[in-house]
Protein backbone atom coordinates (compact mmCIF):
# COMPACT_ATOMS: atom_id res chain seq x y z
CA UNK A 1 0.00 0.00 0.00
CA UNK A 2 1.34 3.40 -0.99
CA UNK A 3 0.34 6.99 -0.38
CA UNK A 4 -1.81 8.42 -3.17
CA UNK A 5 -2.18 11.95 -1.77
CA UNK A 6 -0.96 13.81 1.29
CA UNK A 7 -2.04 16.92 3.18
CA UNK A 8 0.35 19.91 3.61
CA UNK A 9 1.37 18.79 7.11
CA UNK A 10 2.35 15.36 5.81
CA UNK A 11 4.24 16.87 2.91
CA UNK A 12 6.17 19.07 5.36
CA UNK A 13 7.25 15.87 7.16
CA UNK A 14 8.54 14.38 3.92
CA UNK A 15 5.59 12.06 3.35
CA UNK A 16 4.50 12.30 -0.26
CA UNK A 17 2.68 10.33 -2.97
CA UNK A 18 4.35 7.04 -3.88
CA UNK A 19 5.85 6.41 -0.44
CA UNK A 20 5.04 3.01 1.04
CA UNK A 21 2.52 3.25 3.88
CA UNK A 22 4.69 1.06 6.12
CA UNK A 23 7.64 3.46 5.69
CA UNK A 24 5.39 6.42 6.39
CA UNK A 25 4.13 4.85 9.62
CA UNK A 26 7.70 4.09 10.64
CA UNK A 27 8.56 7.79 10.33
CA UNK A 28 5.32 9.10 11.86
CA UNK A 29 3.66 6.54 14.16
CA UNK A 30 0.64 8.82 14.71
CA UNK A 31 -0.05 9.02 10.97
CA UNK A 32 -3.75 9.08 10.06
CA UNK A 33 -4.40 7.24 6.79
CA UNK A 34 -7.70 6.64 4.97
CA UNK A 35 -8.43 4.47 1.93
CA UNK A 36 -8.08 6.06 -1.47
CA UNK A 37 -11.54 6.50 -3.01
CA UNK A 38 -11.26 7.57 -6.69
CA UNK A 39 -15.03 7.33 -7.24
CA UNK A 40 -15.67 9.51 -4.21
CA UNK A 41 -13.11 12.03 -5.49
CA UNK A 42 -14.83 12.13 -8.88
CA UNK A 43 -18.22 12.70 -7.23
CA UNK A 44 -16.76 15.53 -5.17
CA UNK A 45 -15.29 17.15 -8.29
CA UNK A 46 -18.73 16.92 -9.94
CA UNK A 47 -20.32 18.54 -6.88
CA UNK A 48 -17.80 21.37 -6.96
CA UNK A 49 -18.44 21.76 -10.69
CA UNK A 50 -22.18 22.11 -9.98
CA UNK A 51 -21.37 24.76 -7.41
CA UNK A 52 -19.15 26.63 -9.92
CA UNK A 53 -22.08 26.93 -12.33
CA UNK A 54 -22.96 30.10 -10.44
CA UNK A 55 -20.00 31.83 -12.03
CA UNK A 56 -20.24 30.56 -15.61
CA UNK A 57 -22.06 27.85 -17.58
CA UNK A 58 -18.73 26.92 -19.22
CA UNK A 59 -17.45 24.45 -16.62
CA UNK A 60 -15.50 21.32 -17.54
CA UNK A 61 -13.95 18.60 -15.38
CA UNK A 62 -10.20 18.05 -15.72
CA UNK A 63 -9.66 14.56 -14.24
CA UNK A 64 -8.61 13.46 -11.80
CA UNK A 65 -8.62 16.52 -9.52
CA UNK A 66 -9.14 19.61 -11.64
CA UNK A 67 -11.75 21.94 -13.08
CA UNK A 68 -11.65 24.26 -16.08
CA UNK A 69 -13.80 27.42 -16.06
CA UNK A 70 -14.18 29.77 -19.00
CA UNK A 71 -14.76 33.14 -17.29
CA UNK A 72 -14.80 35.18 -20.51
CA UNK A 73 -17.38 37.92 -20.11
CA UNK A 74 -18.18 36.92 -16.52
CA UNK A 75 -18.10 39.20 -13.49
CA UNK A 76 -16.14 36.76 -11.32
CA UNK A 77 -12.36 36.36 -11.59
CA UNK A 78 -10.28 33.24 -11.02
CA UNK A 79 -9.01 34.66 -7.71
CA UNK A 80 -12.57 35.21 -6.51
CA UNK A 81 -13.64 31.67 -7.45
CA UNK A 82 -10.59 30.19 -5.71
CA UNK A 83 -11.25 32.31 -2.61
CA UNK A 84 -14.85 31.11 -2.38
CA UNK A 85 -13.80 27.45 -2.71
CA UNK A 86 -10.99 27.87 -0.14
CA UNK A 87 -13.50 29.39 2.28
CA UNK A 88 -15.26 26.00 2.29
CA UNK A 89 -12.21 24.18 3.61
CA UNK A 90 -10.61 23.02 0.36
CA UNK A 91 -7.05 23.59 -0.79
CA UNK A 92 -6.96 25.18 -4.24
CA UNK A 93 -4.18 25.83 -6.71
CA UNK A 94 -5.42 28.02 -9.53
CA UNK A 95 -4.24 30.12 -12.41
CA UNK A 96 -5.81 32.38 -15.03
CA UNK A 97 -4.56 32.40 -18.61
CA UNK A 98 -5.64 32.96 -22.21
CA UNK A 99 -5.94 29.22 -22.96
CA UNK A 100 -7.01 26.21 -20.84
CA UNK A 101 -3.72 24.34 -21.29
CA UNK A 102 -1.64 27.32 -20.18
CA UNK A 103 -3.86 27.86 -17.13
CA UNK A 104 -3.52 24.18 -16.21
CA UNK A 105 0.28 24.29 -16.55
CA UNK A 106 0.56 27.44 -14.43
CA UNK A 107 -1.70 26.01 -11.74
CA UNK A 108 0.16 22.71 -11.49
CA UNK A 109 3.78 23.78 -12.04
CA UNK A 110 3.95 27.47 -11.13
CA UNK A 111 5.09 30.50 -13.12
CA UNK A 112 8.54 28.99 -13.80
CA UNK A 113 6.94 26.32 -15.99
CA UNK A 114 9.32 23.41 -16.11
CA UNK A 115 9.24 21.05 -19.06
CA UNK A 116 7.21 18.67 -16.87
CA UNK A 117 4.23 20.96 -17.59
CA UNK A 118 3.95 19.25 -20.98
CA UNK A 119 3.11 16.00 -19.14
CA UNK A 120 4.92 13.82 -21.65
CA UNK A 121 5.56 10.11 -21.34
CA UNK A 122 8.64 8.92 -19.45
CA UNK A 123 10.81 8.37 -22.54
CA UNK A 124 10.26 11.86 -23.97
CA UNK A 125 10.67 13.47 -20.53
CA UNK A 126 14.02 11.69 -20.10
CA UNK A 127 15.14 12.74 -23.58
CA UNK A 128 14.32 16.39 -22.83
CA UNK A 129 16.24 16.27 -19.56
CA UNK A 130 19.31 14.72 -21.20
CA UNK A 131 19.20 17.40 -23.90
CA UNK A 132 19.28 20.09 -21.22
CA UNK A 133 15.78 21.34 -22.03
CA UNK A 134 14.34 21.68 -18.54
CA UNK A 135 11.96 24.62 -18.87
CA UNK A 136 9.25 25.73 -21.26
CA UNK A 137 11.41 28.75 -22.03
CA UNK A 138 14.21 26.48 -23.24
CA UNK A 139 11.81 24.76 -25.61
CA UNK A 140 10.22 27.99 -26.81
CA UNK A 141 13.63 29.24 -27.92
CA UNK A 142 14.08 26.27 -30.31
CA UNK A 143 12.53 26.09 -33.79
CA UNK A 144 9.35 23.95 -33.70
CA UNK A 145 10.45 21.94 -36.73
CA UNK A 146 13.63 20.84 -34.95
CA UNK A 147 11.72 19.83 -31.83
CA UNK A 148 9.13 17.94 -33.87
CA UNK A 149 11.82 16.03 -35.75
CA UNK A 150 13.47 14.91 -32.49
CA UNK A 151 10.60 14.58 -30.02
CA UNK A 152 7.53 14.20 -32.22
CA UNK A 153 4.68 16.44 -33.31
CA UNK A 154 2.64 15.60 -30.18
CA UNK A 155 5.15 17.41 -28.01
CA UNK A 156 5.24 20.53 -30.21
CA UNK A 157 1.43 20.64 -30.26
CA UNK A 158 1.33 20.53 -26.44
CA UNK A 159 4.03 23.18 -26.29
CA UNK A 160 2.01 25.50 -28.54
CA UNK A 161 -1.04 25.11 -26.29
CA UNK A 162 0.96 25.72 -23.09
CA UNK A 163 2.55 28.82 -24.65
CA UNK A 164 -0.90 30.08 -25.64
CA UNK A 165 -0.11 29.99 -29.35
CA UNK A 166 -2.85 27.43 -29.97
CA UNK A 167 -6.21 27.45 -28.23
CA UNK A 168 -8.37 24.35 -27.77
CA UNK A 169 -11.62 25.39 -26.14
CA UNK A 170 -12.93 23.45 -23.19
CA UNK A 171 -15.86 21.08 -23.61
CA UNK A 172 -18.39 22.03 -20.90
CA UNK A 173 -20.15 19.36 -18.87
CA UNK A 174 -23.52 20.65 -20.08
CA UNK A 175 -24.26 22.34 -23.41
CA UNK A 176 -24.13 26.09 -22.75
CA UNK A 177 -27.55 27.76 -22.92
CA UNK A 178 -28.45 30.03 -25.79
CA UNK A 179 -28.98 32.79 -23.22
CA UNK A 180 -28.48 33.18 -19.48
CA UNK A 181 -28.89 35.91 -16.86
CA UNK A 182 -27.37 35.77 -13.38
CA UNK A 183 -27.53 37.57 -10.04
CA UNK A 184 -25.02 37.41 -7.20
CA UNK A 185 -25.54 38.76 -3.70
CA UNK A 186 -23.07 40.08 -1.15
CA UNK A 187 -25.21 38.51 1.59
CA UNK A 188 -27.30 35.33 1.13
CA UNK A 189 -31.04 35.89 0.73
CA UNK A 190 -33.45 33.57 2.56
CA UNK A 191 -36.86 35.08 1.79
CA UNK A 192 -38.68 33.11 -0.89
CA UNK A 193 -40.72 36.11 -2.03
CA UNK A 194 -37.55 38.12 -2.62
CA UNK A 195 -36.04 35.19 -4.54
CA UNK A 196 -39.11 35.17 -6.79
CA UNK A 197 -38.80 38.93 -7.34
CA UNK A 198 -35.21 38.41 -8.49
CA UNK A 199 -36.30 35.58 -10.79
CA UNK A 200 -38.95 37.88 -12.28
CA UNK A 201 -36.28 40.54 -12.90
CA UNK A 202 -34.04 38.00 -14.64
CA UNK A 203 -36.97 36.83 -16.79
CA UNK A 204 -37.63 40.42 -17.86
CA UNK A 205 -33.95 40.87 -18.73
CA UNK A 206 -33.89 37.60 -20.68
CA UNK A 207 -37.08 38.54 -22.55
CA UNK A 208 -35.53 41.85 -23.56
CA UNK A 209 -32.51 40.00 -24.99
CA UNK A 210 -34.81 37.56 -26.81
CA UNK A 211 -36.77 40.47 -28.24
CA UNK A 212 -33.58 41.99 -29.64
CA UNK A 213 -32.68 38.67 -31.26
CA UNK A 214 -36.16 38.12 -32.68
CA UNK A 215 -36.46 34.77 -30.91
CA UNK A 216 -38.52 33.23 -28.14
CA UNK A 217 -37.66 30.77 -25.39
CA UNK A 218 -38.90 27.18 -25.31
CA UNK A 219 -37.12 26.06 -22.11
CA UNK A 220 -36.40 28.10 -19.01
CA UNK A 221 -34.27 26.86 -16.10
CA UNK A 222 -33.90 28.77 -12.83
CA UNK A 223 -30.89 27.65 -10.76
CA UNK A 224 -30.79 28.68 -7.09
CA UNK A 225 -27.33 28.36 -5.52
CA UNK A 226 -27.47 27.96 -1.76
CA UNK A 227 -24.64 29.24 0.39
CA UNK A 228 -23.86 25.72 1.67
CA UNK A 229 -23.27 24.45 -1.89
CA UNK A 230 -26.69 22.91 -2.61
CA UNK A 231 -28.22 23.77 -5.98
CA UNK A 232 -31.98 23.84 -6.64
CA UNK A 233 -33.07 23.71 -10.29
CA UNK A 234 -36.56 24.59 -11.52
CA UNK A 235 -37.32 23.84 -15.18
CA UNK A 236 -40.34 24.73 -17.28
CA UNK A 237 -41.01 24.16 -20.98
CA UNK A 238 -43.50 25.78 -23.31
CA UNK A 239 -45.25 24.32 -26.32
CA UNK A 240 -44.29 27.30 -28.50
CA UNK A 241 -41.57 29.97 -28.24
CA UNK A 242 -42.59 32.86 -26.03
CA UNK A 243 -41.39 36.28 -24.92
CA UNK A 244 -44.17 36.87 -22.41
CA UNK A 245 -42.52 37.48 -18.99
CA UNK A 246 -45.83 37.20 -17.10
CA UNK A 247 -46.54 33.81 -18.66
CA UNK A 248 -43.06 32.47 -17.82
CA UNK A 249 -43.21 33.74 -14.25
CA UNK A 250 -46.69 32.25 -13.74
CA UNK A 251 -45.35 28.86 -14.86
CA UNK A 252 -42.44 29.11 -12.42
CA UNK A 253 -44.81 29.90 -9.55
CA UNK A 254 -46.98 26.92 -10.42
CA UNK A 255 -43.86 24.76 -10.71
CA UNK A 256 -42.88 25.72 -7.17
CA UNK A 257 -46.41 24.94 -5.92
CA UNK A 258 -46.20 21.41 -7.37
CA UNK A 259 -42.88 20.54 -5.68
CA UNK A 260 -43.14 17.55 -3.36
CA UNK A 261 -40.54 19.21 -1.10
CA UNK A 262 -40.90 22.98 -0.72
CA UNK A 263 -37.85 25.10 -1.47
CA UNK A 264 -35.62 25.23 1.60
CA UNK A 265 -33.34 28.29 1.42
CA UNK A 266 -31.40 27.13 4.49
CA UNK A 267 -28.93 29.91 5.29
CA UNK A 268 -29.88 31.62 2.05
CA UNK A 269 -29.04 31.76 -1.65
CA UNK A 270 -25.96 33.71 -2.65
CA UNK A 271 -26.45 33.41 -6.42
CA UNK A 272 -29.28 32.91 -8.94
CA UNK A 273 -29.14 32.14 -12.65
CA UNK A 274 -31.78 31.87 -15.36
CA UNK A 275 -30.89 29.75 -18.39
CA UNK A 276 -32.77 29.73 -21.70
CA UNK A 277 -31.36 26.53 -23.28
CA UNK A 278 -33.65 26.43 -26.32
CA UNK A 279 -34.73 29.40 -28.43
CA UNK A 280 -36.61 29.57 -31.73
CA UNK A 281 -37.56 32.33 -34.14
CA UNK A 282 -40.70 34.11 -33.01
CA UNK A 283 -42.82 36.31 -35.23
CA UNK A 284 -45.22 38.92 -33.99
CA UNK A 285 -48.57 37.50 -32.91
CA UNK A 286 -51.54 37.84 -35.31
CA UNK A 287 -54.42 39.76 -33.74
CA UNK A 288 -58.05 38.73 -34.13
CA UNK A 289 -60.38 40.65 -36.43
CA UNK A 290 -62.17 42.17 -33.44
CA UNK A 291 -58.95 43.03 -31.64
CA UNK A 292 -57.15 41.14 -28.93
CA UNK A 293 -55.36 37.83 -29.15
CA UNK A 294 -56.46 35.15 -31.60
CA UNK A 295 -58.61 32.45 -29.92
CA UNK A 296 -56.21 29.60 -30.74
CA UNK A 297 -53.36 31.48 -29.02
CA UNK A 298 -54.92 30.75 -25.61
CA UNK A 299 -54.49 26.99 -26.04
CA UNK A 300 -50.70 27.07 -25.72
CA UNK A 301 -50.57 28.74 -22.28
CA UNK A 302 -53.29 26.38 -21.03
CA UNK A 303 -51.32 23.29 -22.11
CA UNK A 304 -48.18 24.74 -20.52
CA UNK A 305 -49.92 25.21 -17.18
CA UNK A 306 -51.38 21.70 -17.27
CA UNK A 307 -47.94 20.33 -18.17
CA UNK A 308 -46.30 22.11 -15.23
CA UNK A 309 -48.88 20.75 -12.79
CA UNK A 310 -49.16 17.19 -14.12
CA UNK A 311 -45.72 16.73 -15.69
CA UNK A 312 -44.64 17.66 -19.21
CA UNK A 313 -44.63 14.05 -20.39
CA UNK A 314 -48.31 13.53 -19.49
CA UNK A 315 -49.68 16.17 -21.85
CA UNK A 316 -49.30 14.76 -25.34
CA UNK A 317 -50.27 15.62 -28.88
CA UNK A 318 -50.29 13.92 -32.25
CA UNK A 319 -47.54 14.67 -34.75
CA UNK A 320 -46.72 13.47 -38.24
CA UNK A 321 -44.12 10.69 -38.36
CA UNK A 322 -41.56 10.45 -41.12
CA UNK A 323 -42.61 6.97 -42.27
CA UNK A 324 -44.98 5.41 -44.80
CA UNK A 325 -45.73 2.51 -42.44
CA UNK A 326 -49.21 3.21 -40.99
CA UNK A 327 -48.40 2.62 -37.32
CA UNK A 328 -45.36 4.92 -37.60
CA UNK A 329 -47.00 7.65 -39.67
CA UNK A 330 -48.36 9.38 -36.54
CA UNK A 331 -46.64 9.82 -33.20
CA UNK A 332 -47.63 10.88 -29.72
CA UNK A 333 -45.18 13.51 -28.45
CA UNK A 334 -45.06 15.65 -25.30
CA UNK A 335 -46.98 18.83 -26.02
CA UNK A 336 -43.90 21.04 -25.53
CA UNK A 337 -41.74 19.12 -28.00
CA UNK A 338 -41.72 20.29 -31.64
CA UNK A 339 -42.61 17.71 -34.26
CA UNK A 340 -41.30 17.20 -37.76
CA UNK A 341 -42.24 20.00 -40.17
CA UNK A 342 -44.45 17.67 -42.22
CA UNK A 343 -48.05 18.40 -43.26
CA UNK A 344 -50.97 16.18 -42.29
CA UNK A 345 -52.54 14.32 -45.19
CA UNK A 346 -55.81 15.98 -46.11
CA UNK A 347 -58.55 13.92 -47.76
CA UNK A 348 -60.27 15.40 -50.78
CA UNK A 349 -63.63 17.07 -50.31
CA UNK A 350 -66.56 14.63 -49.95
CA UNK A 351 -64.14 11.71 -50.08
CA UNK A 352 -63.97 9.14 -47.27
CA UNK A 353 -60.73 9.09 -45.28
CA UNK A 354 -57.96 6.91 -46.71
CA UNK A 355 -57.09 5.55 -43.27
CA UNK A 356 -58.98 5.20 -39.99
CA UNK A 357 -58.28 7.60 -37.17
CA UNK A 358 -57.69 4.75 -34.71
CA UNK A 359 -55.51 1.74 -35.48
CA UNK A 360 -55.41 -1.50 -33.54
CA UNK A 361 -52.08 -2.15 -31.89
CA UNK A 362 -51.22 -4.80 -32.75
CA UNK A 363 -53.42 -5.53 -35.81
CA UNK A 364 -56.05 -8.20 -35.09
CA UNK A 365 -55.96 -11.53 -36.89
CA UNK A 366 -58.99 -12.37 -39.06
CA UNK A 367 -60.09 -15.33 -41.22
CA UNK A 368 -60.70 -14.33 -44.84
CA UNK A 369 -62.33 -16.00 -47.82
CA UNK A 370 -61.44 -14.70 -51.31
CA UNK A 371 -62.48 -15.69 -54.82
CA UNK A 372 -58.84 -16.00 -55.89
CA UNK A 373 -55.83 -16.41 -53.60
CA UNK A 374 -54.38 -12.95 -54.26
CA UNK A 375 -57.73 -11.18 -54.68
CA UNK A 376 -59.75 -8.96 -52.34
CA UNK A 377 -61.67 -10.43 -49.39
CA UNK A 378 -65.29 -11.54 -49.98
CA UNK A 379 -66.06 -12.71 -46.48
CA UNK A 380 -64.15 -12.52 -43.19
CA UNK A 381 -64.61 -13.54 -39.58
CA UNK A 382 -63.59 -11.22 -36.75
CA UNK A 383 -64.29 -11.81 -33.05
CA UNK A 384 -66.38 -14.92 -33.86
CA UNK A 385 -68.66 -12.95 -36.17
CA UNK A 386 -68.89 -13.30 -39.96
CA UNK A 387 -69.00 -10.26 -42.24
CA UNK A 388 -70.01 -10.32 -45.91
CA UNK A 389 -68.06 -7.81 -48.02
CA UNK A 390 -70.24 -5.80 -50.41
CA UNK A 391 -67.76 -3.12 -51.52
CA UNK A 392 -63.98 -2.83 -51.52
CA UNK A 393 -61.19 -0.50 -52.67
CA UNK A 394 -57.59 -1.56 -53.14
CA UNK A 395 -55.14 -2.90 -52.87
CA UNK A 396 -52.82 -0.22 -51.50
CA UNK A 397 -49.44 -1.92 -51.35
CA UNK A 398 -47.13 -0.87 -48.51
CA UNK A 399 -43.65 -2.35 -48.18
CA UNK A 400 -41.52 -2.38 -45.04
CA UNK A 401 -38.54 -0.06 -44.59
CA UNK A 402 -35.57 -1.26 -46.58
CA UNK A 403 -33.33 -1.63 -43.53
CA UNK A 404 -35.59 -4.15 -41.83
CA UNK A 405 -34.68 -7.78 -42.11
CA UNK A 406 -36.98 -10.16 -43.91
CA UNK A 407 -38.92 -11.44 -40.93
CA UNK A 408 -42.52 -11.32 -39.74
CA UNK A 409 -42.41 -7.53 -39.44
CA UNK A 410 -40.83 -6.91 -42.82
CA UNK A 411 -43.35 -8.45 -45.23
CA UNK A 412 -45.28 -6.52 -47.86
CA UNK A 413 -48.85 -5.54 -46.99
CA UNK A 414 -51.81 -5.20 -49.37
CA UNK A 415 -54.44 -2.95 -47.76
CA UNK A 416 -58.17 -2.88 -48.66
CA UNK A 417 -60.93 -0.53 -47.58
CA UNK A 418 -64.01 -2.70 -47.34
CA UNK A 419 -67.68 -2.33 -46.41
CA UNK A 420 -69.87 -5.15 -45.13
CA UNK A 421 -73.55 -5.80 -45.71
CA UNK A 422 -74.51 -3.73 -42.64
CA UNK A 423 -72.64 -0.63 -43.85
CA UNK A 424 -69.67 -0.92 -41.51
CA UNK A 425 -66.26 -0.10 -42.97
CA UNK A 426 -62.96 -1.75 -42.15
CA UNK A 427 -59.30 -1.46 -43.08
CA UNK A 428 -57.71 -4.88 -43.60
CA UNK A 429 -54.48 -6.10 -45.12
CA UNK A 430 -52.91 -9.25 -46.44
CA UNK A 431 -49.50 -9.77 -44.84
CA UNK A 432 -47.17 -11.11 -47.53
CA UNK A 433 -47.37 -12.06 -51.21
CA UNK A 434 -48.48 -15.45 -52.52
CA UNK A 435 -45.71 -15.77 -55.09
CA UNK A 436 -42.96 -15.03 -52.53
CA UNK A 437 -44.02 -16.78 -49.33
CA UNK A 438 -43.76 -20.51 -48.60
CA UNK A 439 -47.13 -20.48 -46.81
CA UNK A 440 -50.38 -18.66 -47.47
CA UNK A 441 -50.26 -15.05 -46.20
CA UNK A 442 -52.26 -14.10 -43.11
CA UNK A 443 -54.95 -11.43 -42.97
CA UNK A 444 -55.29 -8.72 -40.31
CA UNK A 445 -57.78 -6.03 -39.38
CA UNK A 446 -55.84 -2.82 -38.76
CA UNK A 447 -58.60 -0.30 -38.10
CA UNK A 448 -62.30 0.54 -38.23
CA UNK A 449 -63.71 3.61 -39.98
CA UNK A 450 -66.14 5.65 -37.91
Amino acid sequence: MRIAAACPDALALGLGPGLALADARARVPTLLAVDHDPEGDAQMIEAIADWCDRYTPMVACDPPHGLMLDLTGCVASADEVAHDITARGLIVRHAEAETPDRARALARFGPGLSAAALELDADRATALRRAGLTTIGDLAARPPAVLAARFGSTMTAKLARVLGAEDIRITPRRPPPALFVSRRFAEPIARTDYVLECVAEMIAEAVEALNQRGTGGRDFVARLYRSDGAVHSLRIATGAPTRDPARVMRLFRERIETLSDPLDPGFGYDALRLDVPVTEPLKRAQLGLEGGEAPEAALGPLLDRIGVRMGQGRVRRFAVGNSHVPELAALQLPAHRPGLPLPWHQAEAEEPPARPLHLFSPPQRIEVMAEVPDGPPRRFRWRSRAHDVTRFEGPERIAAEWWKRRDGAGLTRDYYRIEDSEGRRFWVFRHGLYEREATAPDWYLHGVFV
